[in-house]
């Protein structure tokens, strides 16, 4: 009889340290559905991409621009000689539409959602530059 008056006092003794230093009973440590995600939160992101010909070869000089649709603000990046760009401190809670444009032809418009939760992502954009330039139509 003191065994087991001796094993329910240790066994309350155990549960109390475990509740008190949130260690679950049973060795399960995830809790529902945020088992194997990050817990830490992204503050800010740095997009990066490169702007490419249709043949995959880097255009250089190329105007990129990045739209943050919640103000509509736009930032502007001239693409590097290996036609890379970058636009550091981004929101993260904001989606941005990103284009390139060189002598007149236009990438299309991709977008980087508030959902992505990648820190560092990085979008390629196309342009055909090998077409000349659709010809302005103004009414003289």
């Amino acid at each position: 009889m003191k065994w087991a008056l001796g094993a329910s006092i240790l066994l309350l003794a155990l549960n109390c340290a475990a509740w008190q230093f949130q260690v679950p009973i049973g060795g399960n440590t995830s809790s529902g559905s945020s088992a194997g995600r990050k817990s830490t939160r992204v503050t800010s992101r740095l997009l990066t991409g490169t702007v490419l010909d249709k043949s995959d070869q880097p255009v250089s000089n190329a105007v990129v621009y990045l739209k943050n649709t919640k103000t509509l603000a736009v930032k502007t990046f001239i693409a590097e000689e290996n036609g890379t760009f970058r636009f550091p401190e981004l929101s993260p809670n904001v989606d941005y539409e990103v284009y390139a444009q060189r002598n007149g032809r236009k990438s299309d418009t991709k977008v980087l959602s508030q959902f992505d939760d990648r820190e560092k992502p990085n979008i390629n954009l196309r342009i055909d530059v090998t077409k000349p330039a659709p010809a302005d139509k103004t009414d003289k």
